[in-house]
């Protein structure tokens, strides 16, 4: 077990908990529960700033097309957009059918919070930067182009689930080297890992600090693998990062959260 920083409803904002990472399970009232019993909110307060293209098969799958109109040429630097407020959730809470959509993209992401203003930071000193961990579920519409930013399918309310909980930064040996798995129903349906990042973590916070200041609180998600999972009305989504723990979510229909429907 260790500590963790979270919110929880009818609890403190940044209540530190006893948790395993391992497991997903957390201390509560002296009792051990999984993360899908509990009601989260997510842990962070700051803007979450998605990264396109930064694992290197999603790179590789685009690599054609960045020759021809409109790119013309690859990309130089991080390809960067907002999850606004109105996308966060907990773990445990819905993700939103949009009407008239069939199925969605659930997009695993580990979650850099950050600890203390970054302007034009080194890589080598990145760390020091870093408050923790947490996971995200970069949720989108399945689309195919990145030439214009993508609001419409990755902007919509409930759409960037984070969470459960924060890990120290103390307390992650390397995020460089952590597994990801995404499973449907329960069922495996993605693998991959941090080491396969086009930029590593300390280079994607030199390069984005470059141009753009970091604040306390504010989430960089490193990116989503290729060939993420779809998703429909009804399915559970339950994303691991070694070492960090569990999110889980299901996907629910607009019509059904309207009539007072939920995820359990």
């Amino acid at each position: 077990m260790s500590l963790v920083k979270a919110s929880l409803h009818g609890l403190g904002v940044w209540d530190e908990i006893q948790a395993n990472t391992n497991d997903a399970t957390v201390e509560l009232h002296g009792q051990k529960q999984p993360v899908s019993d509990v009601s989260w909110n997510p842990p962070v307060k700051g803007t979450v700033y998605g990264v396109l293209l930064n694992y290197q098969g999603k790179y590789d799958e685009m690599k054609e097309q960045f020759n021809e109109a409109p790119y013309k040429q690859p990309p130089k630097a991080p390809i960067l957009y907002i999850k606004p407020a109105n996308t966060l959730s907990g773990c445990n809470q819905p993700i939103p059918l949009p009407e008239g959509e069939k199925e969605l993209e659930a997009g695993a992401a580990l979650a850099v919070v950050i600890g203390k203003t970054a302007t034009r930071i080194k890589a080598e000193d990145a760390y020091k930067y870093i408050e923790g961990y947490t996971i995200a579920n970069d949720v989108s519409i399945p689309h195919e182009s990145y030439y214009r930013p993508a609001i419409k399918q990755k902007a919509r309310d409930g759409f960037c689930p984070i969470g459960p909980w924060i890990v120290s930064q103390d307390d992650v040996t390397d995020p460089g080297e952590l597994e990801t798995r995404v499973y449907i129903n329960g069922e495996l349906k993605q693998v991959n890992n941090t080491k396969n990042l086009i930029r590593s973590i300390p280079v994607l916070l030199e390069d984005v600090t470059e141009f753009m200041t970091l604040r306390k609180g504010d989430v960089l998600l490193a990116g989503v693998p290729e060939q993420s999972p779809h998703v429909k009305d009804g399915d559970e989504i339950r994303i691991e990062i070694d070492g960090i723990g569990a999110l889980v979510n299901k996907v629910v229909s607009e019509e059904k959260l309207a009539e007072g429907g939920h995820a359990s």
